[in-house]
């Protein structure tokens, strides 16, 4: 495994990449819990360096939940790092907060960002920066699912230098409730002020939520990443005998649509959150949060690089120098 903690569990990661330094920033809960399933509510973000995506140095955390009452005051969820015009690194994450203790429903997300020069010292500023809009998106207590999905922003710069855009994980106000999850979207003129805006993909594409998502471009083709498990994907795919894990959107452009009804699997969901970025050898590779062993226990770190790219017998991306399989 690449990078683990012998505390901590480890699990959704992000990158950023100032040129000669790759920057890991990674959620993780102590294995003191004794729960794998507690970590969601007590996650931290942390970063680790690397110059080659394999070897590791830890850092250890850098942000943690805000102040009581605010709109992250129970834990810091997954993000995407970039570097403004003026800049400055610009981390956007998730701010869940919970309704109480006991069970791990109940919880509203929202998304802040947090501000850095040097990328290991990050500074919170005051959020949140959007929330779930109930024109489009379901709120807490609009149907049967035990939280207000707004979590995961993607965010990247308009293809035609029109301001910037926000991809968010979220669920549609109608629909079942197996069957909501959408890729949210949100723009902003200038990384500061944000604008919600309808859903880039259709409800009922089988999908109870679109996590993680990224947006890129792989072998000339606009991709999208996201990861569902199998306890939700809708009952239609599970009744057909579909498992979930890491999957990829072909989409026609960077701003969409993304059809999510034609998603391919990548890898199982022994892996999941993947994320791809360009070695220093010019290679599309993938990380992976390690889910669990062969023996269902899990595991919490992440895996080795593998490389990927497009197969054009079914239209999305698969590893490329070893078989899904091998992958467990």
């Amino acid at each position: 495994m690449t990078f683990h903690l012998d505390h901590a569990w480890v699990w959704d990661f992000w990158f950023a990449d100032d040129g000669d330094t790759f920057h890991l920033y990674y959620l993780h809960a102590p294995k003191s819990l004794g729960d794998p399933e507690l970590r969601h509510r007590n996650a931290r973000i942390g970063h680790a360096t690397s110059t080659n995506l394999t070897d590791w140095q830890d850092h250890g955390p850098v942000l943690g939940p805000g102040p009581a009452g605010g709109f992250d005051e129970t834990a810091v969820w997954t993000g995407s790092v970039l570097r403004g015009p003026d800049g400055v690194w610009r981390m956007f994450y998730t701010g869940a907060r919970f309704a109480g203790p006991g069970d791990l429903g109940g919880n509203t997300q929202a998304i802040g960002v947090a501000t850095s020069e040097d990328l290991h010292t990050w500074t919170r500023q005051p959020g949140p920066l959007t929330e779930a809009d109930g024109r489009w998106y379901e709120k807490l207590g609009d149907s049967s699912w035990p939280e207000e999905a707004w979590r995961d922003p993607w965010v990247f710069p308009d293809p035609a230098a029109q301001g910037w855009h926000m991809l968010v994980t979220a669920r549609a106000n109608h629909g079942a409730a197996d069957d909501r999850g959408v890729i949210a979207h949100a723009t902003s003129p200038d990384l500061r002020t944000w604008t919600v805006r309808p859903p880039l993909s259709s409800v009922g594409a089988g999908f109870a939520h679109l996590e993680v998502p990224q947006l890129a471009t792989i072998q000339g083709k606009t991709t999208l990443l996201m990861s569902c498990d199998t306890p939700r994907l809708s009952a239609a795919r599970r009744e057909a005998g579909q498992r979930g894990g890491i999957w990829s959107i072909q989409a026609p452009s960077a701003l969409g649509p993304y059809p999510a009804e034609d998603a391919r699997l990548v890898v199982a969901e022994s892996l999941y959150s993947g994320r791809v970025i360009e070695d220093r050898a010019g290679r599309t590779v993938m990380l992976a949060f390690d889910t669990t062993d062969a023996d269902g226990t899990f595991l919490g770190s992440i895996c080795d690089p593998f490389p990927v790219g497009r197969s054009p017998e079914h239209q999305g991306i698969v590893p490329l120098s070893t078989s899904e399989g091998s992958l467990r």
